[in-house]
C-alpha cells in the first residue's frame, strides 16, 4: 500500500518496522492534523495516552515488542488483550519480567481477554472454565501490576440467544461473583467491555451494579457503542462512573436506503464530537488511562428500519436511537480498505494497521491535548 503526504507524495518503505515505519507516519499525521509550528499550542489534559495492542494485530507482536512499540510512538500504556503475546508464559515470575521491562521504559501495562460468559456464542475453554479464566486473568493482571483485567461477555449475537441478552448479562453476573474475594485481595478491577453489539450502555451499566461495582468496572469502548445503536458520547455519559479502562476509535455513520452504515476510523477522520467526548472524559474519568484500538477500513451496515432487526433490542430507546441518527445525518460514505490484487497484502495490512495508529495518536496527542510524555 503507498502511503502518502498532503501532497500526494509517495512515502517508499521497506520491509514493516517500528522506527522506519513511524518517521513516514509521523509526515502523513502531520498533514491530517494541520499541525504547523505556528498553531496556538494545544491544551493538555492530563489523560493518560496508550493503544491496544489489537490495533496491531498483524503484527503479531510478543509482549516486548509491544512494548517497545508503546514507547516509539510516546505511548504512557499499552492494553494487552489476550494472551497470546506472552507466548503460553503465565507465571509470576516470566511475568514479572515483562513489568519490569515496560517499567523500565515508563509504559504502565493493562491486561485482558475474552469471553467469561459460558453460554456466550463466543465463548472459548482454551483456559478452562469461565471460573477458572477469570481466575487467572486476576492473578495475570496482579502479577504484570495492571489496575484492571478486561473480559467480554460476547457479541451481538447473544441478543438472539434463548432468553436473549438479559439471560447472558445473568450468567454473567453469576460467574463475577465467584472471583470478587480474588478481585478484591489482589487490588484488581475486572473491567467488563461492551463488546461488538453485546451490550447497550443502560445494559452494561445494569450488570456492573448488579455484579458489585467495588470490584467490577467497565472498558469502555466508543467504537462498539455505534455497533449497539448509540452516540459515544451519551454513551460514555453512563458508563463514566464506572470505566476503568478504554478501547476507543472513532467511528464514521451514514445514512442508507435501509438505515445506517457504520465504518471505524483512525481518531478524528469520523463523526464522533471528539470534543465533546474528552471533555466529558476529563471531568468524569479522572486517572483513566486512553487506549486506542484502530480497526478500520470495512463497513458495517444496520436494517434499522426494518422491524424485525429490533427484535434484538427489546428494550431500546428512542432517545438513544435519535442520537445516533443525528450522527449519521452529519457523515458521509467511505470507502474500505482493499489490500492490492498485486503485491504482498500480509504486507499492505500491516502497513494500514501501522499507519492508523500512527495517524491516531498523534491526533490524540496534537489536537486532543492527551498523553502524559513529551
Amino acid at each position: 500500500m503507498a502511503i502518502r503526504d498532503r501532497d500526494g507524495r509517495c512515502l517508499t518503505m521497506g520491509p514493516t518496522s517500528r522506527r522506519s515505519f513511524l518517521g513516514a507516519a509521523a509526515a502523513v499525521a502531520a498533514g491530517l492534523t494541520g499541525a504547523s509550528a505556528g498553531a496556538a499550542p494545544v491544551r493538555r489534559r492530563g489523560i493518560p495516552l496508550g493503544y491496544d495492542n489489537f490495533a496491531v494485530r498483524a503484527m503479531q507482536w510478543n509482549a516486548r515488542q509491544l512494548i517497545d512499540h508503546a514507547g516509539d510512538l510516546g505511548c504512557d500504556s499499552v492494553f494487552i488483550t489476550d494472551f497470546a503475546p506472552f507466548a503460553g508464559r503465565h507465571d509470576d515470575a516470566s511475568l514479572g519480567d515483562v513489568r519490569r521491562y515496560a517499567a523500565d521504559r515508563g509504559v504502565k501495562l493493562v491486561l485482558g481477554s475474552w469471553s467469561i460468559c459460558p453460554t456466550a456464542t463466543t465463548f472459548k475453554p482454551d483456559w478452562g472454565t469461565a471460573e477458572e479464566h477469570l481466575a487467572l486473568g486476576i492473578r495475570m493482571a496482579k502479577a504484570l501490576g495492571s489496575p484492571a483485567f478486561r473480559v467480554i461477555l460476547g457479541t451481538h449475537a447473544d441478543r438472539r440467544t434463548p432468553g436473549g441478552i438479559t439471560a447472558r448479562i445473568a450468567d454473567t453476573i453469576a460467574v463475577l461473583r465467584t472471583a470478587r474475594s480474588q478481585a478484591v485481595d489482589a487490588g484488581v478491577k475486572i473491567a467488563i467491555e461492551n463488546h461488538a453489539g453485546d451490550m447497550q450502555s443502560r445494559e452494561l451499566v445494569r450488570l456492573v451494579e448488579e455484579a458489585g461495582p467495588e470490584f467490577v468496572g467497565v472498558n469502555f469502548d466508543s467504537g462498539n457503542a455505534c455497533l449497539t445503536l448509540e452516540d459515544p458520547v451519551a454513551a460514555l455519559e453512563r458508563l463514566a462512573p464506572h470505566a476503568v479502562t478504554t478501547s476507543l476509535r472513532d467511528t464514521m455513520l451514514w445514512e442508507t436506503p435501509g438505515g445506517v452504515t457504520a465504518q471505524w476510523t483512525a481518531m478524528g477522520e469520523g463523526c464522533t464530537d471528539l470534543g465533546g467526548f474528552f471533555d466529558l472524559f476529563e471531568n468524569r474519568c479522572p486517572g483513566v488511562t486512553v487506549h486506542i484500538e484502530t480497526i478500520s477500513g470495512f463497513p458495517k451496515p444496520f436494517a434499522c428500519f426494518d422491524r424485525d432487526f429490533w427484535r434484538a433490542f427489546p428494550d431500546a430507546r428512542a432517545e438513544d436511537f435519535a442520537g445516533f441518527l443525528a450522527l449519521a445525518k452529519r457523515g458521509r460514505p467511505l470507502e474500505p480498505f482493499r489490500p492490492p490484487e498485486a503485491g504482498d497484502k500480509a504486507e499492505a495490512t500491516r502497513r494500514f494497521q501501522l499507519d492508523e495508529l500512527a495517524r491516531s495518536i498523534r491526533h490524540c496527542r496534537e489536537v486532543l491535548g492527551l498523553g502524559l510524555r513529551g
